[in-house]
């Protein structure tokens, strides 16, 4: 459930207690129909959720395949959720600007590292929640800019 922002999690029972109070301003207050589309989704036919399962799984194949052919990058297959981290220090930018650059000058959106604090320098977040073919553009374009990173790639799009 892409963006609902709805979840759920299992806890050892001698950790219930603490975990709610730590979470519980976190994500209290979900919407009623975020709960009922929840409801629907995990009582619902499930084919869906293993075609979803494989499709995600060779996006993350993909892009973790193609990250670690640009120069610079080095990217570990992801655990969880639908986003690559490359670490970038190798290509001499740190985050922001390499964020920045790559959305202006290639139009490709990533979020710099630092985004989610301080020890994200050096790293950016690729996203392959969309079609294997949309998650693998990306690497195309960043590798033609990272070649030359001189070059003004502002008429470049898909």
């Amino acid at each position: 459930m892409t963006g609902w922002r709805l979840g759920y999690s299992v806890w050892p029972e001698t950790l219930v207690d603490k975990a709610t109070r730590l979470a519980v301003n976190c994500h209290s207050c979900v919407n009623a129909s975020a709960q009922y589309a929840g409801l629907a989704a995990l009582e619902g036919p499930q084919i869906n959720v293993t075609q979803m399962v494989a499709a995600f799984d060779e996006r993350r194949k993909v892009i973790v395949e193609r990250l670690n052919a640009l120069p610079g990058f080095r990217c570990r297959t992801p655990g969880g959720a639908f986003y690559a981290f490359p670490n970038i220090e190798d290509t001499g930018f740190d985050a922001k600007t390499l964020q920045n650059r790559l959305l202006e000058e290639v139009g490709v959106a990533t979020v710099a590292g630092t985004s989610f604090g301080a020890l994200g320098e050096g790293f950016i977040r690729f996203s392959y929640a969309s079609s294997t073919e949309a998650s693998s553009r990306p690497s195309s374009a960043s590798t033609d800019f990272l070649t030359n990173p001189c070059r003004s790639f502002a008429s470049f799009r898909w």
